[in-house]
């Protein structure tokens, strides 16, 4: 990924905190924080490896240029959290990934 690219980590912090999390930290890696549920947010990764499995939630931030790069890297390595992606496109963004649902049996 890219050098730290501030905007993307307003647009982060600012989606976050429209969503009602209370939003800790000020660099590109951050916690957001509602009730009971923890999202350690990443909006840039600056090497090529991915976060330890320190929560048990974290959402990506990522440009659409690298959404589908960073989706096969996670696939690839698994990882013990659950993730989304969420892409920032000017002022819009969407969520491209999130996490499975819980699983219903009938």
């Amino acid at each position: 990924m890219g050098p730290v690219n501030m905007r993307l980590v307003e647009q982060a912090r600012s989606i976050f905190a429209e969503l009602g999390y209370t939003v800790e930290g000020t660099g590109p890696e951050f916690r957001a924080e509602r009730a009971w549920k923890v999202v350690h947010v990443n909006t840039v990764l600056e090497t090529d490896s991915l976060p330890s499995s320190s929560g048990e939630f974290h959402c990506f931030v990522a440009q659409p240029e690298d959404a589908d790069d960073l989706e096969t890297r996670l696939e690839r390595v698994d990882p013990d959290y659950e993730w989304a992606i969420i892409v920032v496109d000017g002022e819009e963004y969407q969520v491209e990934r999130a996490p499975p649902g819980p699983r219903v049996s009938a």
